[in-house]
């Protein structure tokens, strides 16, 4: 397979835009150096190289079954969760108290990087795992600790996460499986999950599922809800987890991507069997639940880049190798045909593919940055909270510009291989089907732009927006020190204005308490934020290549990589960015189109 991420992309977001050896300065970080960054990344290369790869194509054409009761999965799973288990990678961002290494946030980020573009299905065991057993560090009880977490950061038991029922989607205040206290302090669990990833299989000796459940009594809608820990297996009284805990695989949903990760419907209590344990206080379990679903929207917004990128890689690797035509100004017949990468349409392609998945990846570790800038300040110091608003509010957004640019990337690679694209002969298709699950995963698009626009922008008097627009702001006046970039930081100004317009337009809609007209287009506003926020990103990027060539003398595939990192930056500018005069249009438009009007669809 084709060369499926750029090490030296991810050498320049963590050690030239965002110099996380700076990290290590703060007393948090500081059992690090930036040595120890490499060597991480390397462990992880070595596992993508050993493990992931090879299985990518076969774990797809070979998926889980049910049978009798067990979902077998490939075998190479265990080999992976066993690899990153020894390596101790499960729980590496944890803290030490957590029986985790402090690693930075942006370094475990750029490590999944690795990963997932390996083998973006087999990442998904020891993300939910990882996930899960943080989220009983973070607060469950010091027995829950000892029994479940411990032996899931080891790689011995696997976790997952179980919200989605079927009578409830995104719509979590409709949650209706039960707990029933019981006099020893647990609980008998009933109910059904559905699409629960990983949620068996054959390659763990135990899996713990957290799961969302309404205690007999408690209120209804989101506030009513708890969280628990339910195990396959249980204690069997001697310290042995081998009881059958009554958690049933009812049914596998085979889906059109991501073959190697199950998809299950999960029953509880079926028997009446089914014990659970609460997870701190009760009536609290969303609250819990949301740090693990925030972890997963950035894990999402993550998978959507690292497929666009081992697509991306494909194409390009393609489009140099596969003669087919002649330069658009050539009339000569007798001459070859050249490759494909000459033509400027394949160009475009292949430079819209580069653009959003550098782009989306430099939006993610941005937030990932902040996240390791409030645990290295204190996460309730005064210090720490312009990045957690920030954090906040564009979780969000980094969740959907990649999953949806990805899912727009992956297409256009397909494009550049032309029907050969179409076949199984080539990655493509398989990667086209994977990363169609992004925008949907922990959030569909429109439920993220309806949070974005009707709570993001507004919670704290709208602090948060106020703090970006001023990060922009200084990233814009820093590149006019630059001829050559100004023009660029002119333009991104132009915008940001253009958005703060729209957003103040919108907010007088929603003022005046017409909440559906208000949200009515909340996902073009999204696509809005996410295009301008990329661009910013991708500003941040050409300030350090223009410093890098202007300060010394590059030379070669150093010189290649800088010069190239600008001219994406100015194709992102002058074909993306652009795009946001139809959606501002769209959005200050008066006319109303999706809602109260009587429309006969099947006609």
């Amino acid at each position: 397979m084709a060369q499926q991420y750029s090490r030296r992309n991810l050498d320049f977001m963590l050690k030239e835009v965002l110099n996380v050896a700076e990290l290590t300065k703060y007393p948090y970080f500081q059992d690090y150096t930036p040595d120890m960054f490499d060597m991480v990344l390397d462990t992880n290369e070595e596992i993508a190289d050993k493990i992931l790869r090879p299985a990518y194509v076969s774990s797809d054409r070979n998926q889980p079954e049910l049978v009798n009761g067990q979902v077998k999965v490939h075998p190479a799973v265990r080999d992976y969760v066993k690899a990153m288990g020894d390596a101790g990678l499960i729980g590496a961002m944890f803290k030490y108290e957590h029986g985790g290494q402090q690693l930075p946030t942006t370094v475990g980020a750029a490590a999944e990087m690795i990963r997932g573009s390996a083998h973006n299905a087999f990442v998904m065991f020891t993300g939910l795992t990882s996930g899960s057993s943080h989220l009983i560090y973070s607060f469950g009880s010091e027995e829950l600790k000892e029994k479940f977490a411990n032996k899931m950061v080891d790689g011995t038991w696997t976790g997952s996460m179980c919200l989605t029922e079927p009578q409830a989607g995104s719509s979590l205040s409709d949650v209706i499986t039960t707990a029933s206290p019981q006099a020893d302090g647990t609980f008998k669990i009933k109910g059904q999950k559905v699409f629960i990833s990983a949620g068996d299989h054959d390659i763990a000796d135990n899996i713990v599922h957290l799961v969302l459940a309404r205690i007999d009594g408690a209120p209804l809608g989101t506030k009513g809800i708890s969280l628990f820990v339910v195990p396959k297996f249980r204690d069997n009284g001697s310290g042995s987890y081998t009881e059958d805990n009554d958690v049933i695989s009812t049914g596998i949903y085979h889906k059109m991507g991501q073959k190697a990760t199950p998809a299950m419907h999960l029953t509880f209590g079926d028997k009446d069997n089914s014990v659970g344990y609460l997870v701190g206080e009760a009536n609290q379990g969303l609250k819990y639940m949301f740090q693990m679903m925030n972890e997963a929207r950035l894990g999402v917004g993550m998978g959507g880049t690292y497929i666009a990128s081992a697509a991306y890689y494909a194409s390009l690797e393609y489009a140099k190798e596969r003669p087919q035509g002649r330069r658009l100004n050539n009339k000569n017949l007798e001459e070859g045909q050249t490759f494909i990468i000459n033509h400027p349409d394949v160009k475009r392609m292949l430079l819209f593919q580069k653009s959003i998945v550098e782009g989306s990846l430099g939006l993610l570790m941005e937030c990932y940055l902040w996240e390791d800038m409030i645990n290295a300040l204190g996460r309730t110091s005064e210090e720490a909270k312009p990045y957690q608003l920030m954090l906040d509010l564009m979780t969000t957004v980094a969740k959907t510009y990649p999953a949806e640019m990805g899912i727009k990337a992956v297409n256009e690679g397909l494009q550049v291989f032309g029907g050969y694209g179409y076949t199984e002969d080539f990655p493509l298709e398989q990667m086209a089907r994977d990363v169609r699950i992004m925008s949907i995963y922990e959030g569909t698009t429109g439920i993220h732009s309806l949070n974005l626009l009707g709570r993001g922008i507004t919670a704290n008097g709208g602090k948060a927006p106020q703090l970006l627009f001023g990060e922009i702001m200084k990233t814009i006046e820093e590149s006019k020190t630059h001829e050559d970039l100004k023009p660029y930081a002119e333009k991104l100004e132009k915008e940001l204005g253009r958005l703060q317009k729209v957003t103040m337009h919108l907010l007088g809609i929603g003022a005046k308490g017409d909440n559906e007209v208000f949200l009515a287009d909340a996902n073009l506003y999204m696509d809005f934020f996410g295009i301008v926020a990329v661009a910013w990103i991708w500003l941040k990027q050409g300030i350090v290549a223009k410093n890098a060539l202007v300060s010394s003398n590059q030379e070669g595939d150093e010189l290649a990589f800088y010069e190239s990192k600008i001219h994406t930056m100015k194709f992102f500018f002058h074909y993306e960015l652009i795009k946001t005069l139809s959606l501002s249009a769209r959005l200050l438009d008066t006319e109303v189109l999706t809602i109260n009007q009587e429309i006969e669809f099947a006609v």
